[in-house]
């Protein structure tokens, strides 16, 4: 099997392995809701939807952006994944917006919580298995480089604390204090709120191709210039589509260079970048010394 064969395995099997996990602890956890009347676990339980929501368009996302370029989409499909994002976004605050509600309400006319021994094992289920998926999710990142897995792991890894914090509204609920899950339940459902609002700011970035962070560009751009025999660069530009970077930038080569040796040089430039940003596909157009740019 090819490495980017294994990449790509690895990437659908960490999408599964999602998948799995949200629809598993939702269940899960209405359960738990139903029985407690816990708006905190109310809050988890919407959380938990949505992540099952968003894995579920993470896999069908890394499956459409991982197919190779075609003759109608020659820089492939990775925009699926930003796609699929705003989708999300969507979804996830619309769905605070009805916790945020609920827990309002419960404020105003609290009632006492029930099966609050089960509210408890189910959260303590839902940290071990957050933790178990983080874990792989991380292996695939390391190995693979993927976007679309990094960010995933990034939200499950934020559902530690939004479990944790569900935890804890329970514990103290037990004590008398019922008032507080509900609170819990409202935090959590700014926190939800604001994670929708972080997604679709990510997803907009990408389908109105931002460059990439200027310390990424810089080092390009010493890279390129590194390159013996090249006086230098200009006109870096980037843009990121799913796992892909495109890159594209203009070297300066003396006006005698042959153009064997022009070719050469352009493709160690490429090579430089790819070594140190492996997801980089790299365009480099030669320019002679006396065409360039008064600003260059």
């Amino acid at each position: 099997m090819s490495i980017s064969a294994e990449h790509a395995r690895l990437m659908r099997l960490a999408s599964g392995a999602a998948l799995a996990v949200a629809l598993s602890l939702a269940l899960a956890k209405a359960v738990a809701w139903w029985m407690s009347g816990s708006v905190s676990l109310l809050a988890g339980l919407t959380d938990s939807l949505l992540d099952g929501a968003a894995s579920l368009l993470n896999l069908l996302a890394v499956h459409y952006a991982l197919r190779p370029a075609d003759d109608d989409h020659r820089y492939g499909h990775g925009k699926a994944e930003a796609l699929a994002g705003l989708g999300q976004s969507l979804f996830i605050g619309v769905s605070a917006i009805l916790v945020g509600v609920q827990g309002v309400n419960r404020v105003l006319h609290p009632e006492p919580l029930g099966a609050q021994g089960l509210g408890i094992a189910v959260m303590l289920v839902s940290l071990g298995l957050t933790a178990a998926l983080l874990v792989f999710q991380q292996h695939v990142v390391k190995v693979t480089g993927s976007t679309a897995i990094r960010a995933d792991s990034l939200h499950y890894r934020s559902d530690l604390l939004l479990n944790s914090s569900i935890l804890l509204a329970l514990i103290l609920a037990g004590f008398g204090w019922h008032r507080l899950d509900a609170i819990f339940g409202i935090a959590i459902a700014f926190y939800i709120l604001w994670s929708a609002m972080t997604i679709a700011r990510e997803s907009v970035a990408v389908l109105m191709d931002a460059e990439l962070s200027v310390e990424i560009t810089e080092r390009m751009h010493l890279l390129a210039c590194a390159v013996p025999g090249a006086l230098g660069a200009h006109d870096l530009r980037t843009r990121i589509s799913g796992t892909r970077w495109f890159v594209q930038l203009h070297l300066e080569l003396p006006n005698e260079m042959p153009l064997s040796q022009v070719h050469e040089l352009c493709e160690q430039v490429e090579t430089a970048i790819q070594n140190e940003f492996p997801q980089a596909e790299v365009l480099v157009h030669p320019d002679p010394q006396d065409v360039l740019p008064a600003s260059a």
